[in-house]
Order: C-alpha cells, then structure tokens, then sequence
C-alpha cells in the first residue's frame, strides 16, 4: 500500500484518540504516505504523530458560519482538489459522522467506514465503499484501532501507543497541570476543591500551573491562583505547545476535557474527575498511571484527589 488517507477531524479528544491507531498503520505500512484530514484547530495536534507526512487542514466549523460567503466555496473547492489530486489506496474515516463521510468522499480512493448499526449517524455509512462492524460498547480508542485493522490490515492486539515522543519533567521544578476548563458547566469541578487541591500539591512540593482555552476559562484560572500560593496563569498557547506543557508535567488532574488525553497520550502520572460522563467509553486511557475519581452525579472531595495523587507519584520523589 503506497497511500492512505484518515479521516478525523474533531473533537480534541477524539483526535488524540485516533493517534492509536496511526501507529498501528505505520508499523503495518511503514512506507506508505499517510496523510491525516483534520479540522484546522486540531491539526497542530496531528503533526505532532511521527507516524503522518502530511496533516489537510479542513475548517468545517469556519464554513459553517459563512455559508453565503464567495471565500467559504472557494476553500471548499481547493479542498476538494487537493483530496482528488492524489490517488489514494484507501480513505478510511474513523470519524464516522456524515460531515466526516462528505469528506472522505471528495477524495479518490476505496472509502472504508463503520457499518450503519456501528456509529450514531447511520447515513454516514451510504457514503463507504466498504463498511466495518466495530462495537459501540467499545473504548474509544479501541475503536478506532479496530476500524483501522480492517480496512488496512494493521495489528490491533498490541499495548496502546500514541507515537508521541517523550517528554522529560523538570525535576529541578516539578510542576502539576490542572485542567480545570470543560465544555459544559455541568461537567465542572468546584472552584473551592480545585484551590484545595492546588494547596495540597503545593505543600508536596509541586507548582501549579493553570491553562486555560476561552475568556471565562481565564477569569477562573486567575480566581484559583489567587487562592494557591505560587499558581502560574499560563499565556494562550497553540495546542502544540500546550501539549508540551502537559508532557513536560510530573502530574496532571484534569476535569472531562479533551487535553486530559494529552496527558495519557504522554503516559504523564493523572488523575480523571468525572462528574457528569461515563469514562468508561472515552476517559483516559494509556500506558502511565491512571486513576479516574466520581461519576454520574458524583463529586470528590479535594482530599480524595490529593491522596490519590499522592499515592500516584510515591515511585516518583518530588524532592
């Protein structure tokens, strides 16, 4: 196989998810050109993968507030002759949503995809030549390693590898991460557990370092530093970078977000709070420690976190 296209657009977490299965396809095709279409936001994100030579930017979230604009049809128009220019072995769309399967279709090549009884918008799957039964009940990550497997005969039975490189903590000054930022309000941890946590963290000898993404998310970083002795507000930073932030950390404690990924795709000591998701389909998965606190309608308290937290990093002195 000489060339593939995947297709992944969106969300954050979704495309750190699809990393997986990026590796699978390099082991299995070493020399083959894999190309990643990606939505613009994220695909600062995808290069990061060793495994892609070359990241497509799309910016469906921007064409779909300038429908009615000339610029908008004509960004459409040279997506669709970049796509058609190569002739691609196969396309294979692990995103599995009708946007993402318009998408695979403008390109040219054998178009695999999640069968109709796999994925939540069945038209989708009109759009594959060939299409795949993978479980719904399946992580996340799994399945986007299972789709990948069948359409391009990749090993999918291997440990979890997101192909991201390593990245060493600074241990002259360790640091802690808390990714306190959620698309929903409901999925939000407490501001008065967060400073109880970052006060914690602090007396064990981390920093606390506070990204944010939005304007509200930056109101709230500098509430939580004035209640944590030594918290440092980061500047807006383009996800790359942020993601070197968070592979650099010694801990990272996290709401359902979808940097939360980055910090298992980095195999970086974490702790999940899930308050209002099952993690069980799209939490936190790889190779380092772990830990995922709460649930449906639950809350723990900071204590618990900073316990947990704690026992995490024993292996791993501070000081």
């Amino acid at each position: 196989m000489k060339s593939i296209l995947l297709v992944k657009t969106s969300s954050l977490g979704d495309v750190v998810h699809n990393m997986p299965a990026v590796t699978d396809v390099r082991r299995r095709w070493p020399r083959a050109h894999i190309h990643w279409l990606v939505e613009e936001a994220f695909a600062p994100l995808a290069r990061l993968h060793p495994g892609v030579d070359e990241v497509i930017a799309v910016a469906t979230r921007r064409w779909r507030t300038g429908l009615l604009s000339a610029s908008t049809w004509r960004e459409i128009a040279a997506l669709r002759r970049r796509l058609r220019a190569p002739a691609y072995d196969r396309v294979v769309d692990t995103q599995g949503l009708v946007r993402s399967a318009l998408l695979a279709a403008m390109a040219r090549g054998e178009r695999h995809g999640y069968d109709a009884a796999s994925i939540r918008e069945p038209l989708a799957a009109r759009f594959y030549d060939v299409r795949h039964t993978v479980s719904r009940e399946l992580h996340a990550v799994v399945r986007n390693r299972t789709l990948a497997s069948l359409a391009l005969d990749s090993r999918c039975d291997g440990a979890i590898d997101y192909g991201l490189a390593p990245i060493a903590s600074d241990r002259a000054a360790p640091y802690a991460v808390l990714l306190h930022g959620t698309s929903r309000a409901r999925k939000e941890w407490l501001e008065s557990q967060w400073i109880g946590l970052g006060q914690g963290l602090r007396r064990a000898g981390l920093r606390v370092v506070l990204p944010w993404g939005n304007e509200a998310e930056r109101v709230r970083s500098e509430r939580l530093a004035q209640g944590i002795e030594g918290a440092e507000v980061l500047a807006r930073r383009p996800l790359d970078e942020t993601a070197q932030v968070i592979g650099g950390a010694s801990l990272v404690v996290g709401v359902d977000t979808g940097l939360l990924h980055l910090a298992a795709a980095y195999a970086v000591p974490l702790v999940g709070i899930y308050l209002a998701t099952e993690p069980k389909l799209t939490g936190p998965v790889g190779p380092g420690p772990i830990a995922v606190l709460g649930g449906p309608g639950q809350s723990p308290a900071y204590a618990r976190v900073l316990e947990t937290a704690e026992r995490m990093l024993e292996p791993f002195p501070l000081r």
